[in-house]
């Protein structure tokens, strides 16, 4: 009786901390320099604003330096008897996936593919950016919209390159078309990193939208998974009046009113989400623990973001064990038990290998890591992006195996317009590159909507 009673007054508490949660003022959203300078300050004034083309480059020397480190590492240490990822990349799998870079990738074809979108630099805030920009050609009657996309991390701007040919496609039952522009964040891949701490993702925002204002568009659409769903969640919070659209695969809203929901919620589930999507957030013991086995890496990188960033800097059997090791996991948890990690369960070896060369080839592991710790820091934190709220109408595409899951009464928090939440029984972290079509789908659909959500508001004012 004793535990009863004190279940229901934890339950009586919790819900009146439920109900008194919403009721607590939204903070503004926090001004940012918008042309603060993130490059050398020698430089400042000195910069080329120009849109420059630019093309991705294996030339001989770096594919010989390549190849000879992956030929001559030290030994592998033999993995545990009976298991496959549990403890991280396989030795053995490792060996496999090692020849094949030195060996059968083919390096002059994939820069070929790499190459296949017009791609371009410009430098803004002191740093050159790296961006993809596609257009279509389309008949009358149809129009173009502008579409950014925006990748994480351990990814890069590869992640697009299946779902691009669909977006950038007319359609039946659509009368627009995108053009797409694909950034590659600073400090990953070719994008300069910035030469002073605190450039984290509601600064990147301010970078991107600089961008597209210099591409010509005032007001577009947005689209982000990983670091990128939340740097559209920046834009969407910073430039309300420019963002027509936020479409995401990771939207999650980390209130301390959520996470207190979240909690409570393990008393009586059904207050919190539906009960055939109960398993994504409960029980709290499975939850808490995958959180704890998988995100070592966050604190390491949040932290000594330098010193990890050199080993695997310095160490292409490194990097391919480290950053694969996420695209197994990340796609499905129970591929840890796999002595292949599932890794070709949905991608190939060159897939997942030309993002391992933007790495490299561009020296960016380090700087791309970086970013977590500024999105760690105080500072950032004490801007309280997740509690601002914002009313560019929102669109989440949930895949079941995406490794945080937030119901709609989290997410309306912060985006009072959500339109609606895609919620899939497949899919994982890396979403445009596992299910491109589901993808584009899922895209097209978002932003026929927003048009009508802006359709519908212009004839009633």
């Amino acid at each position: 009786m004793a535990r009863v009673l004190t279940v229901l007054a934890v339950v009586a508490i919790g819900v009146g901390i439920w109900y008194a949660c919403p009721c607590q003022d939204s903070p503004q959203a926090p001004k940012l320099d918008l042309e603060e300078w993130w490059g050398p300050n020698e430089l400042k004034g000195k910069t080329d604003s120009s849109v420059r083309p630019f093309q991705i480059k294996f030339d001989d020397a770096l594919v010989q330096d390549l190849k000879s480190r992956l030929k001559n590492h030290r030994p592998f240490t033999p993995p545990l008897e009976g298991i496959g990822f549990e403890y991280g990349f396989n030795g053995k799998t490792l060996e496999t996936w090692v020849k094949y870079w030195a060996d059968q990738y083919p390096f002059s074809e994939r820069e070929k593919f790499l190459n296949q979108f017009p791609q371009y630099k410009t430098n803004i805030q002191g740093l050159d950016i790296h961006f993809i920009r596609v257009k279509t050609q389309v008949p009358q009657g149809v129009q173009v919209v502008p579409l950014l996309l925006m990748h994480g991390w351990p990814g890069s701007v590869r992640e697009f390159y299946e779902a691009i040919p669909l977006l950038t496609k007319q359609r039946e039952g659509y009368d627009f078309v995108f053009e797409v522009i694909v950034p590659s964040i600073p400090g990953y891949g070719f994008s300069d990193g910035a030469v002073r701490p605190g450039l984290a993702a509601p600064q990147a925002a301010v970078i991107f939208r600089n961008l597209m204002h210099r591409l010509g568009f005032k007001k577009f659409y947005i689209q982000g998974g990983d670091w990128g769903a939340l740097i559209a969640s920046c834009l969407a919070t910073l430039f309300p009046d420019e963002i027509l659209g936020h479409h995401s695969n990771a939207a999650i809203v980390q209130t301390s009113g959520n996470m207190l929901k979240h909690i409570l919620g393990s008393f009586m589930p059904s207050l919190v989400v539906e009960s055939n999507l109960m398993d994504r957030m409960y029980p709290l013991s499975k939850y808490f623990s995958f959180l704890l086995e998988e995100m070592g890496y966050m604190h390491l990188q949040a932290t000594k973001p330098d010193t990890v960033g050199t080993s695997i800097n310095d160490s292409p059997a490194g990097l391919l064990a480290y950053v694969l090791e996420k695209f197994s996991t990340w796609t499905r948890e129970e591929h840890r038990s796999k002595l292949d990690g599932g890794l070709e369960f949905r991608f190939t070896k060159d897939q997942l290998i030309d993002n391992l060369m933007i790495y490299w080839t561009s020296k960016s592991m380090t700087t791309s890591m970086r970013f977590y710790a500024e999105n760690m820091s105080k500072k950032t934190f004490a801007l309280k992006i997740d509690e601002v709220k914002t009313p560019v109408p929102t669109w989440a595409l949930q895949a079941k195996h995406e490794i945080m899951y937030n119901p709609p009464s989290f997410l309306k928090v912060k985006y009072m317009n959500l339109i609606n939440t895609t919620v899939l029984d497949d899919g994982g972290h890396f979403f445009a590159l596992e299910l491109p079509k589901v993808f584009a789908d899922d895209v097209f659909k978002a932003v026929k909507a927003f048009r009508e959500w802006h359709a519908k508001r212009k004839s009633e004012l």
